[in-house]
């Protein structure tokens, strides 16, 4: 493998090496996937100011995420099903997250588990959380967050009912894989996946087996999962959710000024514009479109970070030019960890925080914190 440049270069080595099912989760959007392409095609229009003669020495990419240190105003986005783009995903991407001084967040539909994580962290994580209709089994879920020291809690919002993914239902999405001739056929391609998943035990939802009741094995868990997502969630219950963890709460999921008004008023400390990466709303506003309309709404008031289509450090840059305090990475990261496990995610960090540092220089900036709107360009073509 040559040494990758690009997260393009990594999306290209992780196509090769991960089953299309799980490649396929990982690089798709709901519907006809407008919106998913919308996310990454909008930076793209975003231009920025050419600046020179300008000191560009000790330069520093250095912020705080919701009062965590970050070496860069990048965090790992929670996705679901990580552990299976690489055996034990979840560990090895929060290991080297942690390494590379950014925040992770772990998913509840993750692989590994809460404890697993924490057993091969040294510093607090993320969690984030989907609100089931079983209260006991979230409170059970935030409690373990808590145990394990998780230092924010992330609300997903956006969620109630599934968006309708056409090329999961096509190849028969499941996790553990189903053992049929078509998955044969994908896994038969993947020798490598394949002897990494061989020696671990993780091939199943981590957080939910044997914690949620009624759940004691893999052939529950589809049904369970189908049923217990709740569409009567509503802004009543962040009040609840908010005391129950007692810590640093981000809400997830805005992409309406209205809404972050809303979120503004629950006392939570930073919300995140999102549209969960395309795959909801087919046919929503871009994450990055919508990001100044809503720092100019509620920036003053909490924390706005962003979330959707970032695939370069220079995207980074433009959503911290536009307000966001901090932004995440979820694909980018997910072609370098079904690419090459946990030397894959240090990658795709590398990559990002390299193209951020060397763009703000030619912007004429050398600290993060100093990046605003003075350098985006005015379009005048």
């Amino acid at each position: 493998m040559s040494k990758p440049l690009t997260i393009a270069d990594l999306k290209t080595h992780a196509r090769r090496r991960v089953p299309k099912m799980f490649f396929d989760y990982a690089d798709s959007g709901s519907w006809t996937e407008g919106t998913y392409r919308a996310n990454e095609e909008d930076f793209a229009k975003v231009k920025l100011r050419q600046r020179v003669l300008v000191d560009m020495t000790n330069r520093s990419l250095a912020t705080t995420m919701v009062g965590q240190e970050a070496s860069m105003p990048v965090a790992l986005a929670p996705t679901g099903l990580c552990g299976m783009q690489h055996a034990d995903g979840e560990m090895l991407a929060a290991k080297a997250a942690e390494e590379f001084g950014v925040p992770f967040t772990l998913s509840t539909m993750s692989i590994c588990s809460i404890e697993d994580v924490a057993s091969v962290t040294s510093k607090p994580f993320w969690f984030q959380l989907y609100v089931m209709k079983d209260r006991d089994f979230i409170n059970n879920l935030i409690d373990r967050a808590k145990a394990a020291k998780c230092s924010a809690l992330m609300l997903t919002l956006d969620l109630q009912i599934l968006g309708q993914r056409h090329k999961d239902l096509r190849n028969g999405l499941s996790a553990p894989p189903k053992w049929t001739l078509h998955h044969g056929m994908q896994l038969a391609t993947k020798p490598f996946w394949c002897m990494d998943m061989l020696r671990t035990k993780r091939r199943g939802f981590g957080n939910i087996v044997g914690h949620a009741k009624n759940v004691s094995d893999l052939s529950s868990l589809s049904s369970w999962t189908a049923e217990q997502f709740d569409p009567q969630l509503s802004w009543k219950d962040v009040a609840w959710i908010k005391e129950r963890w007692g810590g640093k709460l981000i809400l997830k999921g805005i992409l309406d000024e209205e809404d972050a008004r809303a979120a503004a008023e629950t006392g939570a400390d930073a919300i995140i514009v999102s549209n969960h990466g395309g795959r909801q709303l087919d046919g929503a506003l871009s994450s990055i479109s919508m990001l100044p309309r809503i720092v100019d709404a509620v920036g003053d008031r909490i924390e706005v970070h962003l979330d959707g289509g970032i695939r370069s450090g220079q995207d980074v840059l433009k959503a911290v030019a536009l307000g966001a305090r901090g932004t995440y990475i979820g694909r980018p990261y997910l072609y370098g960890l079904g690419a090459m496990g946990k030397a894959g995610v240090t990658t795709a960090l590398e990559i990002i925080g390299k193209e951020m540092d060397v763009t703000m220089a030619l912007c004429g900036k050398r600290d993060i914190q100093t990046v605003d709107r003075s350098v985006i360009a005015e379009t005048r073509l």
